[in-house]
């Protein structure tokens, strides 16, 4: 019997020389141990923080860690893998409510297709294993995108090879789902005729297979402040609306009366397009495909004050102090390596206001770090939960020089 003293940052239960899933600290627990990990542990002694699964799936499948704990415990959790991502680079601040996404909201989705003898099987993969779950019941997901995997799995059983898997990225949009689907069998005559078939008979709005658009009854679109944005296929967006939201208000907030403000590692335009109605943008992203809808939403909506864009490879080629010199405030929402070069940068440039999205409290450290040892304030840190009941935790933060009020 072994009794667990934490999480660690996978969500899982640590104990002396071993870690074990789905446990929760203060549990009695014991198992078998493989490689250091025991993956079917027995509880003998549940904490008080453990509630039933809410998904009938939960025990097989692995899109979900933390279903298995009450709400209040999972929020503090996460606000605590922040504060101690901060506590070990020497630093603290001052931290908002956590703002955590409604069940049954996830708008986008990549699930896994494999053909069988018979047919498919289209679902997250079980934890730590290969295999597959179906996910019919699934509370995680927006139930849009539930009702289109029949039309996921009539695709697989048309494209797929039973040799390998499909990875099915789904995406809810005003319009309705886009599919994107990647490793599926190479495009021949055949394949060019039957995957647009299957796909409008099951009401897809777009399909796009390895890259290439298929089927595009319209150009499917979302609302970013008063432009409307049609991405390209598969193209990174928030996970829900309602932590899409939360983001925007942070940082929306962190600007505050700013007039002309860089949002770097713009994407789609999720802060740049909102930020315009108050303040000229200039968007950088490293992705030209992006830069084009933005720019097309833009140009498309009214009200808005200038927007410029600029493909650029942010991690080999920063903005420097001289380029930085003419904004009264930069947005900064770098990937999980977060944006160290970037960073620097802007410590010598002394930009009034920072506001610093993140989805990695341990890179969102070492970059707080380097703007506060340079003289910038950490004002406050918004913890928000879009990726509920996974061990994801994403932030945003306000910094500010120091004579900004």
């Amino acid at each position: 019997m072994i009794t667990i003293e934490r999480l660690n940052l996978r969500a899982e239960g640590v104990a002396p020389g071993v870690v074990v899933a789905r446990a929760l600290p203060g549990e009695e627990v014991t198992g078998e141990a493989v490689e250091g990990r025991i993956a079917q542990p027995k509880i003998l002694t549940p904490s008080a923080q453990r509630v039933a699964a809410p998904c009938a799936h939960y025990k097989a499948c692995g899109g979900c860690s933390l279903q298995h704990a009450r709400d209040d415990f999972v929020e503090e959790w996460k606000t605590g893998v922040v504060r101690q991502a901060l506590t070990a680079q020497g630093l603290e601040a001052a931290f908002r409510p956590t703002v955590t996404s409604p069940a049954a909201t996830r708008r986008r989705a990549t699930l896994t297709g494999r053909r069988l003898k018979s047919g498919a099987l289209v679902g997250f993969h079980g934890r730590a294993s290969g295999t597959v779950t179906a996910i019919p019941g699934c509370t995680l997901l927006d139930p849009a995108l539930i009702a289109v995997i029949p039309a996921l799995e009539a695709l697989v059983v048309e494209g797929g090879s039973r040799k390998g898997e499909m990875r099915l990225t789904v995406t809810r949009f005003a319009e309705g789902i886009e599919a994107a689907v990647e490793d599926g069998k190479p495009l021949d005559t055949a394949l060019r005729i039957a995957v647009p078939q299957i796909a409008g008979a099951h009401g897809l709005a777009r399909l796009a297979w390895n890259g290439e658009v298929l089927l595009q009854e319209a150009p499917p679109t979302l609302a970013m402040g008063r432009a409307r944005v049609s991405p390209p296929p598969g193209a990174f967006l928030q996970a829900t609306p309602q932590g899409e939201s939360a983001l925007r208000a942070a940082v929306v907030e962190a600007v505050g009366s700013a007039k002309r403000v860089a949002d770097l590692f713009a994407g789609c335009g999720t802060f740049a397009l909102p930020l315009a109605e108050t303040a000229e943008v200039h968007a950088v992203e490293g992705s030209a495909p992006m830069l084009d809808a933005l720019n097309h939403g833009w140009r498309n909506a009214s009200g808005l004050k200038r927007v410029t864009t600029e493909a650029r490879d942010l991690f080999r080629r920063p903005l420097l102090p001289d380029e930085l010199a003419k904004f009264d405030a930069v947005v900064i929402d770098p990937p999980r390596a977060g944006a160290e070069a970037q960073i620097a940068e802007l410590a010598r440039a002394q930009v009034p206001v920072i506001a610093h999205v993140s989805c990695n409290p341990v890179t969102f450290a070492r970059d707080a770090r380097t703007l506060l040892q340079a003289g910038y304030r950490l004002d406050w840190v918004q913890v928000v939960d879009q990726f509920r009941w996974s061990a994801h935790v994403e932030l945003a933060a306000r910094f500010v020089w120091p004579h900004i009020a």
